[in-house]
């Protein structure tokens, strides 16, 4: 059997590639647009492909058309260490998009993201409940709100 290449996302805009491209190249660390191809030929003529890493995942981005719009079925995690980087990346990633809820947001893009706590999973083992009614009341996550929901037994 061959081997695989690796599994990475691709993501279909209409016409707004290169410019989500270059936003999220921008947002995250260690990111870089790494190819650009002018298409010229069928459909998607006269638009581009473009290639780029955030944070060591590899993305290709297709100026597609119209045909299909990205669902928030399909979303990015953002974990995050402090309530400053999660300040940062819903800032930079909500601008121009809509926020919605438990950290969950829809850049200006139609790209899903979901920027939490990187400890969310032991927060919500040490008291599921509570710490799940505290983020459902949340659309930016407060770090410190669910470490005092956290501690709440029941």
């Amino acid at each position: 059997m061959a081997k695989a290449k690796r599994i990475s996302p691709f993501l279909w805009f209409d016409g707004k590639a290169k410019e989500a491209a270059e936003h999220y190249v921008s947002v995250f660390p260690n990111s870089r647009i790494t190819n650009l191809t002018e298409i010229s030929a069928g459909p998607a003529n006269g638009a581009a492909q473009i290639e780029f890493e955030l944070n060591g995942l590899t993305f290709t981005a297709l100026d597609g058309g119209p045909m299909f719009e990205m669902t928030p079925a399909i979303s990015f995690v953002v974990p995050c260490e402090s309530q400053e980087e999660i300040d940062y990346y819903w800032d930079k990633l909500a601008e121009g998009g809509t926020q919605g809820f438990a950290g969950w947001l829809t850049d200006r893009f139609g790209l899903s993201w979901q920027v939490v706590p990187a400890n969310l999973d032991e927060l919500m083992a040490r008291a599921p409940t509570a710490v799940m009614e505290s983020l459902l009341t949340m659309t930016k996550i407060n770090i410190d709100q669910l470490i005092e929901a956290s501690r709440r037994v029941g």
